[in-house]
């Protein structure tokens, strides 16, 4: 029992994963882990079976912790801080293993003591109850957690703090009587799976409507359909792609100045959700494929989910290669939407796009350089880039570009052109418009002024708007006068 003690002499015990950080540290380890040595995903169950102590010191041994990169609670270390400013004890106490737990308290500097997993004893739920008990004494120290595995915690301390709770969980807790403080949830979950799976970024695949809009068969209902049936399958299964990116660049992204704002990384959106939408997205994504269209649409598809897997696993760790490996990724989606509706995507159209798309390749590249560039820094985390290439990458980037629009004014002189447009001369100023566009996006980048997606920038940008737009009623003018 507490007896007797003063609030000073009370310790505040608090547990690691998805309370004092909001991501589950071995969860993070797995997909690192992994994302270095792919191979041990076959090595896992075996590993398991083996116990949850082996499994943990196995990940251990491909992968160790950052503290520094892990997204901890700042409401919740400012808490603390003033709790020991006020001559509390502070205790890290953990299910993740000791040196894990050591590791984070040498980082941050502010628990008295740090416990975690060992050999002998794995410090969650009933044990970890034990533990305190036996060291402090029963009500003999306040607790913070997070989950149903600590309620038996809970029901052994002096006061309870809840960082996030389920109601379950809070109603289960609310029976002790000792609730001190709870850190409600800020987030809206359902928001944060919209922003994990990119929806915006499925603008990309309006280009599976290009090839229908191309062969002018925009008066064919049966087509529509099956081009948006294309569109989401392609952007079901991209999704799927991100979500994997995001858990196997978790560490990367961390350190990235924009890119640690993102749900997973954050630790916003937990690894468990990520998890499930995964499969669901996956299903969604070939599913409608294999049963709306064709065969040889799905092996598109399946294609392009293989080059993408690839390239997150590491081709995109390869300069140049990467992207190459883009502007080809958005190539196939003009294949892809030619095959669900059986038309023959044009040669120029195809040539057109493998420069344009490389452009915007470069550029994404570009941005990231300058942002590094800007924080003293020389190499681009996960990349095979230094700030060094950015003289030659803004030479190349324009360069490719400027190479688009002489195979769009080479492409008004075919004889397809003649077939399919009354009025082909209005074509030039689309290529004028076009070249427009691409100097102005490189202007902006150069000022940085450009966000480091030039998709993202586009769909915000309303001159991009305005350019499109005008865009669009040249070629309807050219194809009906």
């Amino acid at each position: 029992m507490a007896g007797n003690k003063s609030e000073k002499e009370i310790p505040i015990c608090v547990d690691l994963d998805e309370t004092l950080i909001s991501s589950d540290s071995l969860a993070d380890s797995i997909f690192c882990a992994l994302k270095n040595h792919p191979l041990i995903i076959f090595l896992l169950p075996f590993w398991i079976l083996k116990g949850k102590y082996y499994f943990k010191r196995k990940i251990l041994s491909f992968y160790q912790i950052k503290p520094e990169t892990l997204p901890y609670r700042n409401d919740l270390l400012e808490f603390l801080k003033l709790k020991k400013d006020e001559g509390r004890k502070i205790i890290l106490i953990t299910a993740s293993l000791q040196e894990v737990a050591d590791s984070v308290s040498n980082h941050l500097r502010l628990f008295d003591e740090a416990y975690g997993t060992s050999s002998e004893k794995n410090l969650k739920s009933s044990n970890k109850t034990l533990f305190l008990v036996e060291k402090f004494g029963e009500f003999g120290y306040d607790y913070i957690g997070d989950s149903k595995a600590d309620i038996a915690v809970w029901g052994k301390a002096r006061k309870s703090i809840l960082v996030e709770p389920s109601s379950n969980t809070l109603k289960k807790v609310e029976k002790f009587n000792n609730i001190e403080k709870v850190f409600e949830k800020k987030n809206n979950t359902l928001k944060l799976i919209l922003k994990e799976i990119r929806v915006h970024q499925w603008l990309k695949n309006l280009l599976i409507f290009l090839p229908l809009l191309m062969a002018h068969k925009l008066d064919n209902v049966e087509l529509i359909i099956k081009s948006i049936i294309a569109f989401f399958s392609f952007s079901f299964v991209a999704s799927f792609v991100y979500v994997i990116n995001d858990l196997l660049d978790i560490e990367a992204d961390r350190k990235h100045p924009r890119k640690k704002n993102r749900p997973i990384a954050s630790g916003n959106l937990s690894i468990k959700t990520a998890l499930v939408i995964i499969p669901i997205l996956f299903i969604l994504g070939l599913g409608s494929s294999l049963l709306f269209l064709s065969l040889e649409f799905t092996i598109v598809l399946l294609i392009y989910l293989f080059i993408t897997t690839l390239y997150s696993f590491y081709l995109k760790k390869i300069y140049i290669l990467d992207i190459f490996i883009l502007s080809i990724l958005y190539t196939i989606r003009l294949i892809g939407g030619a095959v669900a509706v059986d038309v023959i995507v044009s040669k120029w159209l195809l040539a057109f796009s493998v420069f344009l798309f490389l452009s915007l390749a470069i550029l994404k590249r570009f941005t990231e350089l300058r942002v590094m560039q800007m924080e003293n820094k020389n190499k681009t985390s996960g990349r095979g880039y230094i700030v060094d290439d950015l003289n030659l990458i803004s030479i190349l980037g324009p360069t490719s570009g400027y190479l688009s629009v002489v195979i769009f004014a080479l492409y008004i002189y075919s004889p397809e052109v003649l077939k399919l447009y009354n009025v082909p001369e209005l074509l030039w100023p689309v290529a004028i418009f076009i070249l427009l566009w691409i100097t102005r996006i490189w202007f902006l980048a150069n000022r940085n002024e450009m966000d480091d997606d030039p998709i993202v920038f586009t769909v915000k940008d309303k001159t991009s708007h305005l350019i499109f737009s005008i865009i669009t009623i040249l070629i309807i003018l050219a194809t009906i006068l």
